[in-house]
């Protein structure tokens, strides 16, 4: 591979994204066509639950051993979009909202008492690779945001329109994501574009946006595994009521 010039790296990392984001899965569709039923839903925000409450500490450790005082600047500012500066704010807390609006109990869901293993392997290993990998693959990693917008915007109209049991209060993370995504997105392309300026270099980036996207749909993959079909749930994680019955 040779040296790709800033613009193209660009159309190489968006190419991943038009090929690979999870807005791609049958799960998604499902879920943003009104077919998926509460107890599909349910399941959906409890897996998901998970991934939201990894990502500060995911952050957390990518600021921990970055020598840029800029990057960790600029980096902080996540912690506290999903932290907030309280415990009632923040993006954490609006998913919780999210999962109670529901009719999830709040301390069974971050009790992780009916994750499916799935999305523990598959979220923990995003945690890992950030703590381990070089700070430029771990800043790549985080540029499926740059097509979170369009999914959040499929999410709030599919929903709305298709379940009367969702309300826009039901969905109110959704509504502070898509300016907090771009923001980040914007941030990280620029430091990736200006960093990886060798083959090698340029390569690890494309290797680790795609790696992001594995691990988001993996953790669809699970989902449809266990709630949709073939319905196998694993033992000890979330049944819903309407899957009891079925």
């Amino acid at each position: 591979m040779n040296v790709l010039s800033a613009d193209e790296l660009e159309a190489r990392l968006r190419d991943i994204g038009a090929r690979r984001y999870h807005r791609l899965h049958p799960f998604h569709h499902l879920l943003h066509g009104g077919k998926c039923t509460k107890g599909q839903i349910q399941a959906w925000a409890l897996n998901r639950y998970y991934y939201q409450a990894q990502i500060p500490i995911k952050d957390a450790s990518l600021i921990a051993r970055c020598t840029d005082p800029a990057l960790r600047r600029e980096w902080r500012s996540r912690l506290v979009d999903h932290d907030g500066e309280s415990a009632t704010d923040g993006g954490i807390a609006r998913w919780l909202a999210l999962t109670t609006a529901l009719g999830l109990d709040h301390d069974y869901v971050v009790s992780l008492r009916g994750l499916l293993p799935a999305t523990r392997f598959a979220v923990d290993a995003y945690v890992h690779f950030v703590r381990e990998r070089t700070v430029l693959e771990a800043v790549a990693s985080s540029l499926t945001e740059l097509f979170s917008p369009v999914i959040i915007g499929e999410r709030m109209e599919g929903m709305l329109r298709g379940y009367d049991f969702v309300t826009r209060d039901t969905l109110a993370y959704f509504d502070k994501r898509p300016p907090q995504a771009q923001r980040d997105s914007e941030f990280a392309l620029d430091y990736v574009k200006r960093q990886a300026m060798t083959p090698e270099g340029q390569q690890a980036v494309l290797a680790a946006l795609e790696f992001k996207c594995d691990v988001l749909w993996a953790q669809l993959d699970a989902l449809y595994h266990a709630y949709v079909a073939p319905k196998h749930v694993s033992p000890g994680a979330f049944i819903p009521a309407d899957q009891e019955q079925s």
